[in-house]
């Protein structure tokens, strides 16, 4: 039996940190349409139990929602890439008017972590001769010139992410009765989001347990809350 400790080559080994832009936006994207849409709904439920209502309000949830989530990403991840640019820029500049200084900037950074100082030197010298630019954005800004944030990528995830995420107690309601609606909703968006949790974990390699009790926390915290606060708005209309 193969040990499970057994060393993988760098070719084997599978790392997940390159997925954290778009996975962040979808993990996001997901439970905040199952969480937003269904206290919504529940809200509107424990109001009225108008079945009509509920679905429209799941549905003006779905599109505001989902088109919200998407303008607010784009706008956000735009504006990180804006400040990354900035950044290389001012490095870029930095370099052309200090060359000297920032070879011995970019050496030094070296050195601090663990390089012999002759060696130090003598990498940051290849280095500034073939991309002095890319360098110090790698090793000094801690930007990669050649994966800048994506807003579009990080808009369509969230907004793709929070459309299937409303679609859940949405889906729920249509299946659901004028008694059993409400536990329907609930139902299904607890698993959802069980599911969604874990999948995320799964995808970014955290732990699937762990991840999916957080959202479980949090997405019922806000059912809950929600329902009460359409049971006591019901009780005064």
């Amino acid at each position: 039996m193969e040990n499970e400790n057994t060393y993988k080559s760098p070719h084997e080994a599978q790392h997940k940190s390159h997925r954290a832009p778009w996975l962040r936006a979808a993990v996001l994207g997901v439970n905040d349409g199952i969480v937003s849409t269904s206290s919504l709904m529940l809200g509107v439920l424990a109001a009225s139990a108008n079945k009509e209502a509920i679905l429209v309000a799941g549905l003006a949830g779905l599109v505001a929602g989902a088109i919200s989530m998407g303008v607010g990403e784009y706008v956000s991840v735009s504006s990180q890439k804006d400040s990354e640019k900035a950044d290389i820029e001012i490095e870029r500049l930095s370099i052309k008017s200090n060359p000297n200084a920032e070879l011995a900037e970019l050496a030094s950074i070296y050195e601090k972590r663990g390089v012999e100082r002759q060696l130090a030197i003598q990498v940051a010298t290849q280095l500034h001769a073939h991309d002095a630019v890319g360098a110090h954005a790698r090793d000094e800004l801690d930007i990669n010139q050649d994966a800048l944030a994506n807003p579009a990528q990080a808009a369509l995830a969230s907004t793709v992410a929070f459309s299937l995420g409303a679609a859940v107690p949405i889906v729920a309601a249509l299946l659901s009765n004028e008694t059993d609606g409400v536990y329907l909703i609930i139902g299904f968006s607890i698993i959802a989001l069980a599911a969604s949790g874990s999948v995320g974990a799964y995808l970014g390699g955290g732990k699937k347990r762990k991840a999916a009790l957080r959202v479980l926390i949090g997405g019922s915290a806000a059912m809950a809350i929600t329902y009460v606060i359409g049971l006591l708005i019901g009780q005064v209309l």
